[in-house]
């Protein structure tokens, strides 16, 4: 069988092409790091319509010189309640400065018991009284209740159902997406697809003498 060599040294030129353009491609994405804007990527996704809004973000990026930009929708349907949410070319320079003005510090500060995370979980599945929430949630009395639940109430995350649900407890529509993003950043900073990690305090090293 006669081999084709034009068609080979063709094949040979792209793959060549194709590798030039990866290993040139690591400097150039640390040039526009260091500039503020960041390099665009062809290939992270296979749908057209996704990489079309991550196609968006990077320009946003590199117009706003932002450290980054997302986009993110979901929806959400537990307990006869819906809550559907889109979000679009958020700055994540705002993020981050959430950090910088300790507002991270005291949302986690506020939910971040495992009582409150509790409360959260079953309000979030569907509303409940305090009573209910005392017979399912595993609490000894009202009060114990209460306690957790006023800070939540206070931050704006549980409110007081009405009408006909009076006397029940339900999240705030607008933050159920909160709550559902938070655990998915959660759910990724222990995906351990890439890596493990160990989320309890490691005993300490004895110092060298």
């Amino acid at each position: 069988m006669d081999r084709d060599y034009g068609a080979e040294i063709d094949e040979l030129r792209e793959q060549l092409q194709a590798l030039a353009q990866r290993i040139g491609g690591v400097p150039a994405a640390a040039e526009a790091q260091a500039k503020g804007r960041v390099a665009k990527m062809p290939d992270m996704h296979p749908d057209p319509a996704i990489m079309a809004v991550l196609d968006q973000l990077e320009d946003s990026c590199n117009a706003h010189q932002d450290s980054g930009r997302l986009t993110y929708m979901g929806v959400f349907s537990l307990g006869g309640r819906q809550s559907t949410w889109i979000r679009n070319d958020v700055s994540a320079n705002h993020l981050l400065s959430l950090v910088e003005d300790r507002t991270a510090e005291r949302v986690l500060a506020c939910i971040g018991s495992r009582d409150r995370l509790n409360l959260l979980l079953a309000i979030l599945k569907k509303p409940r009284t305090v009573a209910q929430l005392v017979a399912e949630c595993g609490y000894h009395s009202t009060g114990q209740v209460y306690h957790h639940l006023r800070p939540l109430i206070a931050a704006d995350l549980v409110t007081e159902a009405g009408g006909a649900e009076k006397g029940y407890y339900a999240i705030q529509p607008h933050r159920v997406q909160g709550i559902i993003l938070l655990l998915a950043g959660i759910g990724d900073m222990v995906n351990p697809e890439f890596s493990r990690g160990q989320w309890e305090n490691p005993p300490e090293k004895p110092r060298p003498q």
